[in-house]
């Protein structure tokens, strides 16, 4: 649609068509989010449906040479990601609901991946290494169309407790089992099985964890009296580090950047620099699922004619989409069953944990790249497809999935817990509460924490002064005032 406007940009240089089509994708994403936003679904849901109206079998904005030379985001994009999931991986918060909140996430997790593998392995007779990589996606969830909805309806008790803590170590099992699933995957790909070619991935994995574990301590030490634009460039730079590292040596990157963030939180316990990090990461992130968006096989899913193995890609797609919902739903269940959850927790869990976006679709495209470079291309281009394709149909159902489970399991509404509410605070009550407020934040503001930056100092500095004149002004007009009344 715009060739002929990006052959005369391009003669002399690609760099305008690159600039133009990055500022492309952030525009078009951001008004997608605007209708999203009126539906009440995730922003996720509107990137890739950008990335696809943008794509070549829509409008065909965007250049293939651009898109293809844009693979570098996906790494990115997940290292920011597997960093963020290190947050949720507290010893702490291990330790008080611990043993309840693993034996339920191992099986809603690993329960949906067996259960695709069987359908794609056993049953659809697949390759082996798609079936491996696919069944280990299943296993990923993306609660934030969950989330969203709890906050809507204010629902809470213990339902909810679970799930948030349910949530905040799915993803974390689905970069464990990814990760070894991609080491099998590439063993199987050149036709020879053996315990070695099994053992040197895993071993590259267990050094990535080493190299996380030993820049979240480095983190640490350097996080201190550093100011706020420096502790995000040296974050930053390590998680590209890590990235860079992972890209030498073929292993993916996301076990090392959670490792990094798991040890940073435990040691640190400093939630802001995470903070920080997802407020410079939106526009990375917006790139990468426009991206995934514009690489979207819409022909080969609706075509009868693509297949894998025989099977209609649409087919494939289907069935995944409906074993995996089976999967998460019996393994939550299963799991409250062995805990001794309650009936209402254990009968409704796995409903709320339908959507799938975010880590897997970042997962799909590094399972694609694998399977393109040890297989049939055809193979990687298809499980993204099939991944994309079910994650906006999980991010379109699992609100409406997660109303009804918060509704049925009695967390809002008039079965849920009654709220006990406080008597009005009184004046006094309200100076304190801002008094205690202002020294936490000098406290955390303090140079033997944080060191500021030259222009912070100069503006604490005026900010001062303004005030201790403003002050002595004050003092010196009450004095009069009181001379005069005298």
């Amino acid at each position: 649609m715009l060739d002929g406007f990006y052959e005369k940009l391009s003669a002399t240089s690609t760099v305008p068509v690159v600039i133009i089509c990055i500022a492309l994708m952030l525009i078009a994403g951001f008004l997608g989010t605007r209708l999203t936003k009126l539906l009440k679904l995730p922003n996720v849901t509107a990137y890739i449906l950008v990335g696809i109206l943008l794509g070549p079998y829509c409008l065909d904005l965007i250049p293939e040479y651009v898109s293809e030379g844009m693979d570098f985001i996906s790494d990115i994009a997940l290292a920011f990601i597997a960093f963020s999931v290190g947050e949720y991986f507290r010893f702490s918060t291990l330790k008080k609901n611990g043993p309840q909140v693993v034996v339920i996430t191992l099986f809603e997790a690993l329960l949906a991946s067996v259960l695709v593998f069987v359908l794609t392995y056993f049953i659809l007779r697949l390759n082996i290494a798609f079936s491996i990589i696919l069944a280990a996606l299943a296993s990923a969830t993306a609660p934030a169309s969950t989330m969203m909805t709890i906050r809507q309806t204010r629902a809470r008790g213990d339902f909810v407790d679970t799930l948030f803590s349910v949530v905040a170590l799915d993803d974390v099992v689905s970069l464990i089992a990814y990760s070894v699933a991609v080491s099998v995957a590439l063993a199987t790909l050149g036709g020879k099985f053996s315990a070695g070619d099994v053992l040197l991935p895993i071993a590259w994995n267990v050094m990535m964890i080493a190299l996380g574990i030993g820049m979240g301590f480095l983190l640490k030490m350097l996080m201190a009296k550093r100011s706020t634009d420096n502790r995000l460039i040296v974050s930053v730079a390590f998680l590209f580090v890590i990235c860079g590292v992972g890209a030498a040596v073929d292993v993916s990157p996301l076990l090392g950047c959670m490792a990094m963030g798991t040890v940073y939180i435990n040691l640190s316990n400093d939630d802001k620099l995470f903070k920080q990090l997802n407020y410079f990461s939106p526009p990375i992130l917006l790139l990468f699922f426009v991206k995934s968006g514009i690489g979207f096989r819409l022909d080969a899913l609706v075509s009868t004619e693509a297949a894998i193995g025989g099977v209609p890609l649409l087919v494939v797609g289907v069935l995944y989409f409906v074993v995996r919902l089976v999967g998460k739903y019996a393994g939550a269940f299963a799991g409250c069953a062995i805990v001794k959850k309650d009936k209402k927790v254990r009968n409704y869990l796995g409903m709320a944990l339908a959507p799938q976006a975010g880590v897997a679709i970042g997962l799909a495209a590094l399972g694609a790249r694998v399977l393109a470079d040890g297989a049939d291309p055809e193979l990687g281009s298809m499980l993204e497809t099939i991944v994309l394709s079910s994650s906006i149909l999980y991010e379109l159902v699992g609100p409406a999935l997660a109303k009804l489970s918060l509704y049925l399991s009695g967390s809002y509404g008039k079965d849920a817990p009654e709220e006990v509410v406080a008597a009005p605070p009184t004046r006094a009550d309200e100076v304190a509460t801002l008094k205690a407020q202002l020294q936490s934040i000098q406290k955390e503001l303090s140079v033997k924490e944080y060191a500021r930056s030259p222009e912070e100092e100069a503006f604490m500095e005026a900010t001062e002064l303004k005030e201790n004149a403003e002050t002595s002004a004050g003092a010196e007009y009450n004095r009069k005032k009181f001379i005069n009344k005298r």
